[in-house]
């Protein structure tokens, strides 16, 4: 199994400073952007800027999504409590999504990738794409979390209306960027990496990287294309899996 036994010839505790400020780089960008779309745009700027901003939006918001991700594999800080305290705020950010839940079930998408104890995995017989990511969405909407999530959306959405924020705003900037961010998240780390053809292979086979150059590898979604070299050498922080990845150490 690849979890089990990675080999550690790259070391993470000098990357522990460029961790954090990564982490709160990409924080701080989204709140600017969320900001500046919410009170710079309007009906009369030209359509171009529109989506360029929703783009730019969607790429933010799944920045949330990693941070969370390194929060969870203790890569930001050496302090399991500031790890922490980034990835509840991020999760709750992102979509409201419990981070314990999130923590748990990565973990042991790590220990048993690809098997029936993996909670993102899925059978391809039972289905494509389209049925795969709403089994995935409904993994981590268990236990009433749907409904946390769409009252407090829905509290939220009103609340920014009732400050001033225009709707078609809310809509562009913050809804779809969070619809747009679960399929890229879903698409480049869980469907193209473990998705099977044929039988299944052996453990270490079923996760596959994504041939990407470096700039298209961070725009796609932060480097985890590079996914093979991710699950053999989960300490490492996403910025370091390139360097993995040219050096063949993946």
């Amino acid at each position: 199994m690849v979890s089990r036994s990675p080999s550690r010839p790259y070391k993470r505790c000098s990357h522990s400073r460029l961790s954090l400020y990564w982490a709160s780089l990409i924080g701080l960008m989204w709140l600017v952007s969320l900001l500046g779309t919410f009170t710079l745009f309007s009906a009369q700027t030209p359509w171009f800027y529109w989506l360029w901003a929703i783009l730019v939006r969607t790429f933010l918001h799944t920045g949330l999504f990693i941070v969370t991700h390194e929060a969870i594999h203790k890569n930001i800080a050496d302090s399991h409590g500031l790890n922490d305290a980034f990835g509840y705020v991020t999760s709750w950010l992102y979509a409201l999504l419990p981070y314990r839940l999130l923590a748990k079930n990565h973990r042991l998408h790590h220990r048993f990738p690809a098997t029936k104890q993996d909670p993102d995995h899925h059978d391809t017989d039972l289905g494509g794409f389209w049925f795969w990511y709403v089994q995935f969405m409904k993994t981590y909407q268990t236990g009433g979390q749907v409904w946390v999530s769409l009252i407090g959306i829905s509290l939220i959405f009103c609340a920014f209306m009732v400050c001033g924020i225009p709707a078609i705003n809310l809509i562009l900037f913050w809804i779809i960027p969070m619809v747009l961010s679960s399929l890229q998240l879903f698409t480049f780390g869980i469907f193209l990496p473990h998705r099977q053809s044929g039988s299944a292979p052996e453990f270490g086979c079923s996760i596959k990287s994504i041939h990407l150059p470096v700039f298209w590898s961070f725009v796609t979604c932060y480097h985890f294309g590079y996914h093979r070299e991710h699950h053999l050498h989960p300490h490492l922080p996403w910025y370091q899996l390139p360097q993995v990845y040219r050096d063949g150490k993946g």
